[in-house]
Order: structure tokens, then sequence, then C-alpha cells
């Protein structure tokens, strides 16, 4: 495929630094702040706060969001997800704001500082943190590439979820405090949920194109109404999550500072339901937001 069809205005009206900064999708890097976030206040309430090591898990965090980002692009219009007919955000590859060989390399280049950035993390935390980061680093590229693209197999809640939540946040405690602690998995439960509603959006405005490229997503498999529930019940385990630990005898009086967005997510499960087609593009960034909007209380509550 090519994209010598692309409109020639379009990528003469957008300049070289406005068309890279459309391709690492700036709205979506909340969602990778929120995890380390969380994952160093169980660090600071453990005694084992290292902010050094708070500061390459944040920034490995963020490169493997902008490489995953760069590597969905090319991949998903190569697949032939990304068309004229796309309703969400421009894709600097779909439009020929940038060649597929220029971003390949970013990608490259990106998930190559994510990996010696994460050389720390391993010299820290040993075995573990590098199959983590292997892990991650096969999943930024896997998700929408390879021969069994996890997007196109209706997996991707499953592994933005454990990634976003359980990797990001016990895995960010972890290099800090040397520990695999109860509240490190607990509390990474919300921050997952709430990255995995981002996708959820995304689903569910791509169903037209993506089920036209066999991409088959939970939204193409199953159908708006159950994207829409899925969203909701995300949230909703995000927000009852911080109630449950502080009934465990996790969280202390504080608990309750998790629920400050709580308008926001109310707002944005009534948006979603009104929802639809290019409309739903807001609420991608909006729901981004809502992770770091819930994640700076919440590490407050852990911490204090």
């Amino acid at each position: 495929m090519t994209h010598a069809a692309a409109p020639a205005a379009a990528t003469a009206s957008v300049s070289p630094f406005r068309a890279w900064l459309l391709a690492v999708r700036p709205r979506t890097l909340p969602a990778a702040v929120a995890p380390i976030l969380v994952g160093s206040a169980v660090a600071w309430h453990e005694g084992g706060f290292h902010l050094a090591t708070a500061l390459v898990a944040l920034a490995v965090a963020l490169l493997l969001q902008v490489g995953s980002n760069l590597a969905n692009d090319v991949l998903d219009f190569h697949r032939g997800a990304d068309t004229a007919d796309r309703l969400g955000p421009t894709r600097v590859t779909q439009c020929g704001l940038l060649s597929t060989r220029q971003v390949a390399v970013a990608t490259s280049v990106v998930l190559g500082l994510a990996t010696l950035a994460g050389l720390y993390l391993v010299w820290r935390g040993g075995w573990p943190i590098l199959l983590l980061g292997l892990a991650a680093l096969v999943a930024a590229v896997a998700y929408t590439g390879g021969p069994a693209p996890l997007g196109y197999l209706g997996l991707g809640e499953i592994f933005v979820f454990l990634f976003f939540g359980l990797a990001g946040v016990a895995g960010s405690a972890y290099v800090q405090t040397r520990e695999l602690t109860p509240l490190a998995l607990w509390a990474s439960v919300p921050i997952g949920a709430i990255v995995t509603a981002v996708l959820v959006v995304n689903n569910l405005r791509d169903i037209p194109t993506d089920r036209a490229a066999r991409k088959m997503t939970l939204a193409v498999r199953f159908g708006p109404r159950f994207a829409r529930i899925e969203y909701l019940g995300l949230l909703a385990v995000a927000f009852a999550t911080p109630l449950g630990l502080w009934l465990a005898g996790f969280l202390g009086p504080f608990w309750w500072l998790s629920w400050a967005a709580l308008r926001v997510a109310f707002r944005l499960g009534l948006d979603l339901h009104l929802a639809d087609g290019r409309a739903l593009n807001p609420l991608l960034g909006k729901t981004a937001r809502l992770a770091l909007l819930f994640a700076v209380p919440f590490a407050a509550s852990i911490v204090l």
C-alpha cells in the first residue's frame, strides 16, 4: 500500500513538527504517567520510595507509550485498518504526512531508548523486570504487528490492563521496594481499568473500519452496546476499588480522596452513551486525562 492518494493539501499545510506531534499522540501520555505515579506512592507507603528509579520508570513508560503509538500508526496502515474512511484523529502514515519508513525508524529508535533506560530497572529489579521489559517491548509492536496481532484478535483489553495496570503500577513499585506486596497488586486494578476504558472508546468509534479490516476487537465482536457497558463497568471498578481497599485495611481514612474525579467519570459515562462516530474523539483524550485525575488523589490517599 502507498499513501500517494493522500491529499497534497494535507501534507502541505502541516509542518514536520506538527506531523511528529500527531504521530506521538500526546493526549495518550497521561495513561503512561498514572501507573508510575501510583506505583511510586505504593513504594512510599512501603518505605522504599526511590526517586531516581521512579524517574527512570516514568521515562521508560513514556517511551513505550510513544513507541507503541508509532508502531500502531504504521502497522494499522499496512493492514488496511486506517483508511480514508477513518473517523479517528489523523494518522500520519495513512495521510502521507510521514512515510512508512520514517515512522518505522522512529519506532525502532524510541523502543531502543526505552530498552537502554530499562537496563537500569533490570539492575534494580533483576530477572523479573528483564522478563517484564521484554514482554512490554514485544507487546508494543505485537498489538498491531506480527502474524497474530493482539488487537486484531480481541485481546487488546486484556493486554492494556496487564501492562498499564499490573506491570505499570506493581512493576514500578517493585523496582523501588524490591518486593511485590498485596497493596501494589490491588492498586494496579483501578489504573488498569481506566486506561483500558481509553481503548474501549477507540474501539467503539472504529467498529465500521475495524470490521472491514477484520480487526476483531471486542466492540466488533459484541457490538456498540457491549462496548458502552464495558466502559461503564471499567470506570465502576476503578472507583469502587479504593473503597474496597479501605474496608480491607489497605488504605487509611483518606481513601475518599480517590473519588475527587467521580463527577468527571460520571459525565464521561453519560457523554459516551450520547456520542457516536467522530463525536467520540474528544472522549479519548478526556478518558486518558481521567486516569491522571484519578491517579493523583489515589496516590495521595496511599501516601497519607
